[in-house]
């Protein structure tokens, strides 16, 4: 697991320090639990060369102590080695994090839960998975989906985008496991806050770390942001190019186009209203429109008519689209207070359309 690998490489990093110190003991303790949690080559060659070292604990048996004594007294000290640093109850809340299907379910709080529930759910988690304080395999991973899932749903528009469409494991970026179990939990469905773990929990916490590596954390968001800035304000002129294309020959084309004859909505220059004699439509048109129009009345309406059942068509498709999505989504969440309102969601338009379609 990529979570033990981090920790195996925290101990060779933890071993090497002390070899370097001269603490040949402490060197070694971290490579054996190395090797416990992640077998690597860098790890057995830094051990092989402890042992051989002065001070090694194999090579130096404390004094008075028989043969037989001895090995007795290494196992022990290797016994102690391999103990974890952590606790039953920290690895299960990892372990439950890791279990969560959604940011909702890694907080513990309902879906209807307030701003202020979901921050002291988080303050509450958060000292328990705090990498500093929880040094179980996985910690590190967990803290970072908590800090997420906090972060995302304290953001009013974040949350409701999160609401709206949930989980898409097409498009989360998480990888799958061998059993099909999620390995990365830093993402549900692409939401993530925009602040790192660490400052997430420093703003709920406040003091949670020194001021001077938040001021120093700052520092470096600042700089990121000006230099995103810049290369965002030169992305944003080329993309604009093609809209500024667009406009001119909008403006271009309106000196040789002239206006429609009628609306479907009514408005300042199309003001007179008047109706289809066949389906009986509304329409507007100018104040000049008898004096001005030379054409087919008739098919004039029979393009005010087909116009408006166009519409209708569209109209109806989105309100179609929408009732699908939401009953999607309550099955997504097995949700049935959602299903039964996106059952009921009313379809005007659909309804309006059956009027007008000609059998």
């Amino acid at each position: 697991m990529d979570s033990n690998k981090d920790e195996a490489q925290r101990c060779i990093d933890l071993a090497e320090q002390a070899f370097t110190e001269g603490k040949i003991e402490r060197a070694e303790k971290f490579l054996l639990k190395a090797e416990k949690l992640y077998p690597t080559d860098k790890a057995k060659q830094l051990l092989a060369k402890v042992k051989s070292s002065p001070g090694s604990g194999k090579e130096r048996p404390a004094a008075g102590a028989d043969a037989d004594s001895g090995p007795r007294k290494r196992v022990n000290s290797d016994s102690k080695s391999h103990a974890p640093e952590y606790t039953n109850d920290q690895i299960e809340a990892v372990k439950k994090v890791k279990k969560c299907k959604d940011y909702y379910e890694v907080l513990g709080v309902s879906k209807t839960a307030t701003d202020s529930e979901i921050k002291k759910a988080y303050k509450k988690l958060a000292l328990q998975l705090h990498p500093d304080k929880n040094k179980a395999p996985g910690a590190v991973e967990a803290f970072k989906t908590l800090g997420n899932a906090a972060g995302v749903l304290t953001d009013v528009e974040k949350r409701k985008n999160y609401d709206l469409y949930g989980i898409n494991d097409s498009q989360n970026g998480g990888t799958r496991g061998h059993h099909g179990h999620t390995q990365h939990y830093s993402d549900y469905g692409g939401f993530q806050a925009n602040m790192s773990p660490e400052d997430i929990f420093n703003m709920f916490f406040e003091n949670g770390f020194s001021q001077q590596n938040i001021y120093m954390r700052q520092q470096r968001r600042r700089h990121q942001t000006r230099d995103d800035r810049d290369s965002n304000n030169s992305s944003a002129l080329i993309n604009l190019l093609p809209i500024l294309l667009l406009i001119g020959l909008s403006m271009m084309s309106s000196f040789f186009i002239s206006d429609p004859m009628y609306s479907l909505t009514p408005s300042h220059k199309y003001s007179v209203k008047r109706e289809t004699n066949g389906l009986k439509i509304p329409y507007y048109v100018k104040d000049n429109f008898y004096s001005e129009y030379q054409g087919s009345v008739a098919r004039l309406e029979e393009s005010v008519e087909e116009d408006f059942v166009n519409h209708l068509k569209h109209s109806c498709s989105r309100e179609r689209n929408y009732r699908d999505s939401m009953l999607a989504k309550a099955r997504t969440f097995g949700d049935r207070d959602l299903y039964r309102k996106a059952q009921n969601i009313n379809t005007p338009s659909c309804d309006n359309l059956q009027k007008y379609i000609i059998t």
